[in-house]
């Protein structure tokens, strides 16, 4: 029997200061925030149990935010007491999630926003099929040291043409 494919619910960026991530991603990214940032300790509410589940004894408290993009999918904003940037923001050889993708057809226009609210571009503006499809892509990095990618189309859309040329 084939699986029925599930739609994707949120995702989960861990960063050093909340009110500016709030910020970045609200006014550069265009975000919705559902929930302003909001203090949680550890105790025995509902919500501090689970998050003792998620992380473990010893968390003491955490700072949250909840933004949504256009089409409903969430970005979770975590600050964590004792925060530490990675030795390595983009460790592509460790197993496990390295990056998430936005999508925006002024993929230019919203690289610029980035770069002047501190982000970077990682590489060069790149087409999938030059002189063929309009399909751009591009790495960039938050404030923080996220890494995400931005597409200039739907993910459907840039892939259902087949294989890499």
């Amino acid at each position: 029997m084939t699986a029925t494919p599930r739609s994707f619910s949120h995702i989960g960026l861990s960063v050093p200061d909340l009110d500016a991530a709030v910020k970045f991603y609200s006014e550069v990214m265009g975000f919705y925030v559902l929930m302003q940032p909001s203090e949680i300790v550890e105790d025995d509410s509902a919500i501090g149990v689970m998050c003792t589940d998620v992380f473990g004894p010893g968390w003491k408290h955490i700072r949250i935010a909840h933004l949504s993009t256009a089409d409903g999918i969430g970005i979770e904003l975590f600050e964590f007491a004792g925060n530490h940037a990675p030795e390595d923001n983009f460790a592509f050889r460790r197993h496990g999630t390295f990056h998430f993708a936005i999508q925006d057809p002024d993929l230019e226009g919203l690289l610029e926003k980035i770069i002047a609210a501190g982000g970077k571009q990682r590489m060069p503006v790149r087409e999938y099929f030059p002189g063929e499809k309009p399909y751009r892509m591009v790495y960039v990095e938050d404030p923080f040291g996220n890494i995400f990618e931005l597409y200039s189309h739907s993910y459907e859309l840039t892939y259902s043409a087949g294989a890499y040329a």
